[in-house]
């Protein structure tokens, strides 16, 4: 009798491991995300433009201020946005800030890497953690991101921070950064500021005023430059005193 063959074609193949199903996967992992990105960064690209001649109508920050105040039960204070140009914004308000936050902003590209490095040598030796933050990285937090001390986070605010000095002037960036930075709890913006804690638009803050406002940046819910303490005071008269050593002319950016 004969026997039966199989054919080649009838032979069953083995089944692919799960591991091996897994790994094709994760290792087109990177080409998806990088596909992903080629269609979100024109559009990034797009934003940013826009953002050098239209006033931001708000930002990630005040987005999330909005929800906390609806889910919280102590609402606080009503939140206040308006936009200032940087004409009607007195010269020592742009030098105030920049003595206070970012004394090389006029310099860098988006990063102080001598900051940087004094931030790392103080954090190893210290418990309190010091931040290292340009201008440029503030308004791109400010405006696209959240905040937080996450890699992703860091990673994200430093590609939009590269892309912002790109695109903008800098004198943009820190007109952006006077009208979206929070000077109290709710309150973005010089002109905002100005109104609610001295009662008067931004173009008549005085040299004192200017330097309360910029010396509440690193914690704007804790220091309040219309009640100031003994703390704001001293940073403050330390700032009047960066302004000078700076000289106004170390603001004009044009």
């Amino acid at each position: 009798m004969a026997r039966k063959t199989t054919s080649t074609a009838n032979r069953r193949r083995p089944a692919k491991s799960t591991a091996a199903i897994s790994g094709s996967g994760l290792a087109g992992l990177p080409r998806r995300v990088l596909r992903g990105a080629m269609w979100i960064l024109p559009g990034l690209v797009l934003v940013i433009l826009a953002l050098r001649f239209v006033p931001p109508p708000t930002s990630a920050f005040m987005l999330v201020r909005h929800v906390e105040r609806l889910t919280a039960s102590n609402q606080g204070p009503a939140i206040m946005y308006s936009w200032t140009p940087m004409e009607a914004i007195p010269k020592h308000m742009a030098l105030a800030v920049v003595a206070a936050e970012d004394q090389n902003f006029p310099r860098h590209f988006g990063f102080d890497m001598d900051a940087i490095a004094r931030a790392v040598e103080h954090n190893e030796k210290s418990r309190k953690v010091r931040g290292a933050s340009t201008i440029t990285q503030q308004v791109a937090k400010n405006l696209f991101l959240w905040s937080g001390r996450s890699y992703v986070r860091k990673g994200l605010e430093a590609g939009l921070t590269v892309l912002i000095e790109l695109l903008w002037s800098k004198e943009r960036i820190l007109e952006v950064y006077l009208n979206i930075a929070e000077f109290g709890d709710g309150t973005y913006g010089v002109g905002a500021a100005a109104k609610r804690y001295f009662g008067k638009p931004a173009a008549k803050l005085s040299r004192d005023e200017a330097a309360l406002l910029a010396s509440v940046l690193p914690s704007p819910r804790k220091l309040f430059a219309h009640r100031p303490s003994s703390y704001l005071r001293e940073r403050a008269r330390w700032v009047r005193t960066q302004m000078r050593q700076l000289g106004d002319s170390y603001v004009d950016l044009r």
